[in-house]
């Protein structure tokens, strides 16, 4: 469908390409165990997961800093499992969880498939708004940062998708014409809305099982990609 007009792919990081539910899961698991803190994982994550989809939307629309987000998604799924829980140990915890993550390298299902096929046929490249410390160290880690010739993350263009300038940054850096340019991300706001806007095509990887709609081409996993390049 795109094979005739695109020429560069560029991809989400988080919930896209690395697992972040997977990496997150084992991180928060490595670090209650040093930290001793007794809570039953499931029960926390069954919360979590929400909650941080939640405050990263507030991020995304500056409505939050990053230091508020590490600490208020962490002091709301425990103020909500009613754990009790100092503030200090909560700031511990905000850090070394951001100290640990990157240091799992768990994919999502045909990540390594689909960028091999990929790689002989388009440029593939990063845009994210994950930090800025730990985005290329996920990339290292999970052993697919050669895949990428420009990683473009929110905090190096000063804003974040769905903003168009992070868009426009990433189609200049890479020398790229928004019609030969496809996007690939989990967030339709974020992801798919702020690429369309811009001009670019669209896949949208529906791993949040959002409802139905008509901003451009649905996929269920990463192997349907093929379908379409």
């Amino acid at each position: 469908m795109y094979k005739e007009i695109v020429t560069d792919v560029f991809f989400d990081l988080d919930h896209t390409l690395w697992d972040f539910e997977k990496n997150s899961a084992l991180t928060f698991e490595k670090i209650f165990s040093e930290y001793d803190v007794k809570v039953e994982l499931a029960d926390f994550l069954r919360e979590y997961v929400p909650i941080n989809l939640s405050f990263w939307k507030l991020y995304r629309e500056n409505k939050i800093k990053k230091e508020a987000l590490r600490y208020l998604r962490l002091r709301k799924v425990f103020d909500t499992i009613g754990y009790p829980i100092e503030d200090l140990l909560i700031t511990d915890l905000a850090d070394a969880y951001i100290e640990h993550l990157s240091s799992y390298d768990h994919l999502l299902p045909y990540s390594r498939e689909i960028l091999d096929y990929l790689k002989p046929r388009y440029r593939m490249h990063i845009i994210t708004n994950g930090f800025e410390e730990i985005q290329e160290k996920k990339l290292r880690n999970a052993n697919i940062l050669e895949y990428f010739g420009h990683v473009i993350n929110s905090e190096m263009a000063g804003v974040k998708k769905p903003d168009p300038i992070i868009f426009h940054l990433a189609l200049e850096r890479t020398r790229v014409l928004p019609q030969n340019a496809l996007m690939v991300g989990d967030n339709l706001e974020a992801d798919i809305l702020g690429a369309r806007a811009v001009g670019f095509h669209t896949l949208h990887l529906n791993v949040h099982k959002d409802p139905l709609h008509n901003h451009g081409e649905i996929i269920d996993d990463l192997r349907e990609i093929k379908l379409y390049l």
